[in-house]
């Protein structure tokens, strides 16, 4: 039986699709796989158990990436998931940084006892009045999942579309309007955009990438929209950038004491994925890629090993290893069958950094002692056996 331990709410149409071999547990102890959503596990004790976590979402932030990878802890997330949700929240986005919608809403709200109230509206829309985003310039750091969906969606909505993503796969690049514009240099896109939307990962490189420095090379006015992560933009460097005039508008799904209540920022409670669709969405790809791990042995969608697939195991027994990505490990490990004369069948081995992940299908049954005896090999960190 394989128990799997959720720290967070985890939609049953998810959960459902254990099958019942699997129980989902209260303990963290003696758990095989964790399911999780915003519970930070930095300083959670993980049990020798564990084998995997699957985070139900894209950020994994509040997964500690490295420890997880030296135990052999394989980690997922589940990107692209939750991408319609938060680029249906990025639209309202657009509309939230053109037109003054938050400022109507709250004079109305404030007079709403007021009997002349029709009669004022005719004089007080005129301070709330904004402009189309049709014909604005968009400029779209990061064309993963969700800034793909916003690149495209902001073209069918009239608007000029600057793309900008350095690493952009080959599907990402099929899925983009022949209309958006690749741009090759980061600093067009601040040059020549009245609107930039931000979707890269929160890295060493991008973190306060929007500070004063770049602020300096956009257009007076321009508006921002952050529905990535806080740590992307300067706050201090943002409330400057306001103030001035620089940035007419600051819309970001992050509220922190620094922005939050600002003039000319609008901050939403972080509702990127907050939808009933998302969270179904993430939860069945995070159960389903904890079950191939689980059953075959399969990795997909990991942030801290590669990506490997053998399908599913058809003889007696399939051994997969979580190592370092070091040299000679796989004659090492075919050295363990051979002197047994055990006979190995199909064999995937993929690296990512300094993590390698191999799977062996053999065609005996695999004794304590060969399990042993791989476990044995240097640069090894876990090793399970299927079938």
């Amino acid at each position: 039986m394989t128990k799997v331990k959720c720290l967070n709410p985890i939609a049953a149409c998810g959960l459902d699709l254990f099958s019942d071999n699997y129980e989902i547990t209260e303990d963290m102890a003696g758990a095989d796989a964790v399911l999780v959503r915003s519970a930070s596990m930095h300083d959670m004790d993980m049990p020798e158990s564990l084998v995997a976590i699957a985070r139900a979402g894209a950020g994994v932030n509040n997964i500690p990436l490295e420890d997880c990878a030296n135990k052999g802890i394989v980690v997922f997330n589940t990107p692209g998931a939750n991408a319609n949700g938060v680029k249906e929240l990025v639209v309202a986005g657009l509309m939230l940084a053109s037109r003054d919608l938050m400022g109507g809403y709250n004079w109305v709200k404030e007079n709403a006892s007021d009997a002349d109230i029709a009669k004022k509206v005719e004089k007080q829309k005129k301070e709330y009045a904004g402009n189309e985003i049709a014909g604005k310039k968009l400029g779209v750091i990061g064309l993963g999942a969700i800034g793909a969906k916003v690149a495209n969606i902001a073209f069918r909505l009239g608007m000029e579309v600057y793309g900008y993503d350095p690493y952009v796969s080959i599907d990402v690049a099929w899925s983009l309007s022949r209309h958006i514009k690749h741009i090759k240099n980061i600093e067009d896109i601040y040059k020549e955009c009245d609107y930039i939307t931000i979707h890269v990962p929160a890295l060493d490189s991008t973190k306060g990438m929007l500070n004063k420095e770049a602020f300096a090379m956009m257009k007076d006015g321009v508006r921002i929209l952050n529905f990535a992560r806080d740590v992307l933009v300067n706050d201090e460097d943002m409330k400057e950038a306001l103030a001035s005039g620089k940035v007419k508008k600051y819309v970001t799904d992050f509220p922190n004491p620094a922005i939050a209540g600002v003039d000319n920022v609008v901050t939403l409670p972080h509702l990127g994925a907050s939808t009933d669709e998302s969270e179904d969405n993430c939860a069945i790809m995070a159960v389903k890629q904890i079950a191939d791990f689980i059953e075959n042995g399969n990795i997909k969608n990991s942030v801290n090993y590669p990506a490997c697939d053998a399908g599913k195991c058809e003889t007696a027994a399939r051994v997969c290893i979580c190592h370092k990505n070091i040299p000679d490990m796989l004659t090492r490990f075919t050295g363990v069958f051979s002197k047994d004369g055990i006979n190995i069948s199909n064999m995937v081995s993929k690296s990512k950094g300094d993590w390698a992940y191999t799977i062996l299908d053999v065609e005996s049954a695999v004794s304590d002692s060969d399990k042993s005896d791989i476990e044995a090999v240097e640069g090894v960190v876990k090793v399970r056996v299927i079938g």
